[in-house]
């Protein structure tokens, strides 16, 4: 029996066998694609198709095409090491520049192991073996789980409501990875290991260069603050979902929630106190979406009061051009979150004016008209800091005409230190999105589809006005919260149900909702009212 399938790629409505899945289909698209969309789900090219379908292919340059790439080599990497490496437990951190740092459990790899890996995993791929998906019974799961050492896997599925559970096989290999892999081991083609901060980094294919590998970059900072969480998480014994569930069930979790606002609040003081000691007179904070800014602000300088201080905050929106002055991107778009849309000189003029001991008239920005306007007069006292809020607080373009050691700068981000398991990470993007939908749908309206459909373009601007400057801060906060997402899923989940099927943002809002089943829901009543948290969930005390 015939199915017609239109591909959305191209346009076209072709013919398959009933049952046949997406593989060849896939080889005829001008990119290789690793992953599709059918009928808005995500999955593995080896999905059989019984109906009429709606499919779309991903290749590198979509984020589930990366995904998919990401988890397969994962998947290669783990077979090839079980096969070299006696007794080794290999955990999947987090990512470096969309590489992915790992780190070993017991022992900590040499040069030598990696490159015994590397060289079983090249054989691997040469194999072109296939990978299949599986569905097992939970006790034939915890079976194979165990017999791979996976306790954190095993400790997640007691807290899935199913009688089943999907796992991946290669030749005699089982593993569980979140999400579709790709259909054979042959489709991973670029890759390395490298020896990285007391683990390693596996690389992968670089999306904009196909063929080369992701570029390596060194981010000391940031990655001294995933290894401070770390050491965090296994001392509250909350590393995985599996054991913050377990927390949960046992009554632990109230007691979780006032270490993790306690960390929070130590972390702010010890930025207060440094910011006092140095005596400096301007605090940049930046840091992409969702991330807190605000409280933060807020919260510091509750802190810098307690230290005799008196925080002045400014907006750098305040000093955007008029918007029938700001040139057209490359897009024809006019994009506020660019640099060119700032008036640095105005910016670099006022405050070193105001640091001069002169009286300046700040300018406000009026969103409504699209122009700027004059704002209040202000003058720096002795006691007197700028706080100043931004995302191009880091950039160094932005303050090139004011002395360094008046400046502070602070990078905050949502750095998810939780694991699914050992060999399922959380993305700090997903933490982060999810606290948008919360806080766009209470505040503003905003559906869970007009969050995921601007969530690119905002990602894009993160890409290149953020993330490249994030190693500049003076020091770094990180906004995670270990218990967050258990809050965020009762308030979430009836936004991301109201996306229909028939919505481009379907996709995204059912992997979502897939992804938050691993994760049981607990009530915000408990949450602190200055909690960074409260920002995105509502009942704020700073207003």
């Amino acid at each position: 029996m015939k199915i017609p399938v239109t591909v959305l790629n191209t346009k076209r409505t072709v013919e398959l066998e009933q049952g046949d899945n997406l593989v060849a289909l896939a080889k005829q698209q001008d990119k290789k694609s690793f992953v599709a969309t059918v009928n808005g789900e995500i999955c593995e090219l080896t999905t059989k198709i019984e109906y009429p379908s709606k499919v779309e292919f991903m290749d590198l340059s979509t984020t589930y095409g990366v995904r998919c790439y990401q988890k397969s080599l994962v998947l290669i990497m783990l077979m090839a090491a079980n096969r070299v490496l006696d007794n080794v437990m290999i955990w999947t951190e987090h990512t470096v520049n969309k590489n992915l740092f790992c780190q070993s459990e017991g022992r900590e790899l040499t040069q030598q192991d990696l490159d015994a890996v590397k060289a079983e995993m090249k054989r691997i791929v040469s194999e072109n073996l296939r990978i299949e998906k599986m569905t097992v019974p939970i006790e034939r799961a915890r079976m194979i789980f165990k017999e791979y050492g996976l306790e954190h896997r095993i400790k997640a599925l007691q807290y899935i409501k199913t009688q089943s559970a999907s796992i991946y096989k290669v030749g005699n290999f089982y593993e569980y990875l979140y999400g579709p892999l790709a259909p054979e081991t042959g489709y991973i083609t670029v890759f390395d290991l490298v020896k990285y901060n007391g683990g390693f980094i596996l690389q992968i294919e670089d999306p904009q260069n196909p063929g080369k590998l992701c570029p390596l970059k060194d981010y000391k900072k940031i990655c001294a603050i995933f290894d401070e969480c770390n050491r965090w998480s296994n001392i509250m014994g909350a590393d995985t979902v599996g054991s913050l569930n377990e927390i949960i069930c046992n009554g632990g979790i109230n007691d979780l929630i006032l270490v993790c606002e306690a960390l929070h609040e130590k972390k702010i003081v010890e930025i207060a106190d440094a910011i006092t000691g140095k005596n400096k007179k301007v605090v940049l904070v930046a840091g992409p979406s969702s991330s807190g800014k605000t409280t933060f602000a807020k919260r510091l300088g509750v802190q810098l009061r307690v230290n005799g201080k008196n925080p002045r905050l400014i907006s750098l929106d305040d000093y955007y051009f008029d918007k029938d002055k700001i040139l057209p991107d490359e897009n024809g778009e006019k994009n506020f979150e660019n640099l060119e849309a700032i008036d640095v000189k105005l910016f670099n003029d006022n405050l070193k004016d105001l640091l001069d001991g002169k009286t300046v008239q700040l300018p406000e920005f009026n969103f409504i008209s699209g122009k700027r306007q004059p704002g209040k007069t202000i003058s720096l006292g002795e006691r007197d800091v700028l706080i100043i809020e931004g995302i191009h607080g880091l950039n160094p373009q932005l303050t090139n005409e004011l002395p360094d050691d008046a400046v502070y700068r602070i990078y905050i981000s949502a750095l998810t230190q939780l694991n699914l398991d050992e060999h399922n990470r959380i993305p700090t993007t997903d933490t982060r999105m999810l606290r948008r939908m919360v806080r766009d749908f209470r505040t503003r309206g905003f559906d869970a589809a007009e969050t995921i459909e601007i969530w690119p373009m905002v990602a894009a601007g993160e890409e290149k006005n953020i993330y490249p400057y994030q190693e500049n801060a003076d020091v770094i906060f990180n906004s995670a919260l270990i218990y967050e997402l258990c809050v965020i899923k009762p308030l979430v989940e009836p936004v991301l149900f109201r996306v229909q099927r028939d919505c481009r943002e379907y996709t995204e809002a059912n992997r979502l909702l897939k992804f938050l089943n691993s994760f049981l829901p607990i009530s915000s009543e408990n949450v602190p009212p200055n909690s960074l948290l409260r920002e995105f969930v509502g009942g704020s005390c700073f207003k």
